[in-house]
């Protein structure tokens, strides 16, 4: 049967299952977006209701769909409710919550990479109902209905984990070791196996599957959910791909989901942050499977479009949070992908510059660079006039207008930071447009306090406010 009579038969069936279900006839039928889903759906509409009408090719998914939304509506909890289920047909009739899902909400409701207010405020609405999903919804649920697998277990852990490395790793041609990634993959596994795990874990918590209606937050596709820690889900929210939420705010949204009754109340913030970070790779490499399967082997294009905000993604995790086992193999993946520059030219968005600034002492060495490219510049600021050596100078620093005035007398560090800031202005516009998403840039002078102080405030200054660059200074000599 060709795909048009099954496009056909589906939408006779749900026809005939509305009639049955509400004894009446749909007067209008259309297709519904259904993303990355193998699943159809099609809203049936006549003057008195609304509905979608869903065919789900696997039996399994479908049941498991539909027994959790009839024991979620019990717990009182926002999901559509199911008015008809043919199992033998694969079909089953649900609410209609429109076509606004909280992704399309950001695309118009952000300046630049910045959220508004009301966005932030339907991430904490989501986070509050996640939080009664893991742990209220728990009781009485039958996980036996659960599909594939009715825990988030070792199994399925390295099943996420070897799809990262068939589908992405392989094909995406970033070369490891096999057996030593396998042997990292087996101690990862053992660790994330440690984080409590009585709790629902809804499996593809993102922004695609939160539905916005009447400014409230309804939750659809958790289909693939199983017992599992509470990490998990929170790590595929607040690090979606190209929902591209800055790190600050994930931090303050984390904070908000662990002050959450429901959560804080069995798990401190302690032992959420144990397991956190280690759960979010875990799910970045997931979704980088699913990219790399859709993508590179299925020839999806559009879903490569996602991989440069994971390569961004995993670039800020292996500079700021360190894994808390040794995975070394599996580090070195890492950092191969974020060195790519092919993996971040899959979409045309710039997705903006962190430009880290230094000053430092030569006495205690060059700051390291721990992104993933390790780009950036180190200037000598030793060959310019050193107000250290003035008395009324020596417990000043190059923050002080005095300090500044000295140099600027001199000639010699306007001219210096002319050609520095030139070269930097360069990178920062070749690595914008590669969307490399990090820039390092040292000044160092014999002491650190006075020369490379007043060279790295003057450069912030510079990039302070331009678009698509957000600058960092920080002064490694004055902050012993």
């Amino acid at each position: 049967m060709n795909q048009i009579k099954i496009r056909e038969k589906y939408a006779v069936d749900l026809a005939a299952l509305f009639k049955k279900a509400f004894g009446e006839t749909p007067e209008s039928i259309e297709d519904v977006r259904s993303d990355g889903s193998n699943r159809k759906l099609i809203r049936l509409k006549n003057a008195k209701r609304s509905v979608i009408g869903v065919y789900g090719p696997d039996k399994s998914e479908n049941n498991a769909f539909v027994n959790f939304s009839r024991h979620f509506a019990v717990c009182k909890l926002p999901v559509p409710e199911i008015f008809a289920f043919e199992p033998a047909d694969k079909i089953y009739l649900e609410t209609d919550l429109g076509d606004q899902t909280l992704f399309d909400f950001l695309a118009v409701d952000r300046s630049d990479s910045e959220l508004k207010p009301p966005a932030v405020d339907l991430y904490k609405k989501a986070l509050k109902w996640l939080a009664l999903f893991q742990t209220s919804a728990v009781k009485n649920f039958n996980f036996s209905d659960c599909y594939p697998r009715s825990s988030f277990d070792r199994q399925s852990i390295m099943w996420d984990l070897n799809y990262f490395k068939y589908y992405f790793a392989k094909l995406a041609g970033i070369p490891f070791n096999e057996q030593k990634l396998e042997d990292d993959f087996n101690v990862f596994t053992d660790f994330l196996l440690g984080a409590p795990a009585d709790f629902f874990l809804y499996r593809d918590f993102q922004s695609r599957n939160i539905m916005i209606k009447d400014g409230g937050t309804w939750f659809i596709d958790y289909q693939g959910g199983r017992r599992g820690a509470l990490q998990y889900d929170v790590a595929s929210l607040l690090y979606d791909a190209k929902a591209d939420l800055q790190p600050e705010l994930r931090e303050k949204l984390m904070e908000y989901y662990v002050s959450e009754t429901a959560v804080s109340g069995l798990q401190s913030k302690e032992e959420f942050l144990k397991y956190y970070y280690p759960f979010v790779f875990v799910r970045l490499m997931q979704a980088m499977g699913a990219y790399g399967l859709r993508g590179f082997y299925e020839k999806k294009t559009h879903f490569l479009q996602s991989v440069p905000y994971v390569v961004k993604n995993i670039e800020w995790l292996i500079e700021n949070r360190e894994l808390p086992v040794k995975t070394p193999e599996m580090t070195k993946v890492f950092r191969k992908i974020t060195a790519s520059s092919q993996l971040r030219q899959f979409t045309t968005k710039r997705l903006g510059l962190n430009l880290k600034i230094y000053s430092f002492s030569y006495k205690n060495g060059i700051p390291q660079d721990f992104s993933g490219h390790n780009g950036g510049f180190v200037f000598d600021c030793r060959c310019l006039p050193n107000p250290g050596r003035e008395e009324k100078y020596a417990a000043l620093t190059g923050k002080d207008a005095q300090v500044a005035a000295f140099l600027e007398a001199s000639g010699e560090a306007g001219t210096f930071f002319s050609r520095a800031s030139e070269m930097v202005e360069q990178a920062v516009s070749n690595y914008m447009g590669r969307n490399f998403t990090d820039l390092s840039v040292c000044f160092g002078c014999t002491g650190g306090r006075h020369r490379s102080v007043y060279m790295a405030q003057k450069l912030y200054a510079l990039f302070k406010g331009r678009k698509n660059v957000s600058p960092s200074v920080k002064h490694t000599a004055l902050n012993k």
